[in-house]
């Protein structure tokens, strides 16, 4: 039920036309993904890295409306306990997210999503997604850009006891519509 809640919520921001924002297009921007874990996570996993594809539609001068989609892997760390050691494998993600943008001046940019990581490793679940960030545009013609952006982003516990938490910074590259 929540999977069919958050894609008709994703299905129903990339249908949002009524609104025609007068200084900003509508965007979509292909980006590579890098993670850097936090906290208790931290002891779990070790560098992360992916990628994603972002919509984004305005519907206000500087105000945009996010949705995205994602991969995001991580390396877990190695393990012991007592004399045995446990090889952490890799652990996959799939981060779906609704949101919003705003333009502080011309290429300036806070915002936040939220929506869900779904894991793709047996033994761990859907975990619901919070990200909020900063970032920069640098034009490159009059409908594309380069995108630097960096976020805190928190992953709830699923089945396992240990959020989620990481220093996420995205490099992508924004196509006008």
């Amino acid at each position: 039920m929540k999977k069919l809640l958050l894609l008709t919520a994703v299905a129903g921001l990339f249908a949002f036309s009524s609104v025609n924002a007068q200084t900003r297009a509508p965007k979509l921007s292909v980006g590579a993904e890098f993670a850097f874990p936090m906290g208790d996570y931290a002891d779990f996993a070790d560098f992360g890295f992916g990628g994603s594809l972002q919509y984004q539609h305005p519907v206000a001068a500087n105000l945009l409306l996010t949705g995205s989609a994602g991969y995001t892997s991580f390396q877990g760390k190695d393990i012991e306990v007592g004399d045995v050691t446990l090889e952490g494998g890799s652990m996959g993600y799939v981060p779906v997210k609704v949101g919003a943008r705003y333009y502080f001046g011309e290429n300036f940019f806070a915002g936040a999503e939220a929506g869900a990581a779904f894991a793709t490793e047996d033994g761990d679940k859907t975990r619901f997604a919070f990200a909020p960030g900063i970032g920069v545009d640098f034009p490159v013609s009059d409908k594309s850009s380069i995108e630097l952006g960096a976020r805190y982003e928190n992953w709830g516990k699923g089945d396992t006891d240990v959020t989620a938490s990481f220093i996420g910074l995205r490099l992508a590259f924004n196509f006008g519509l």
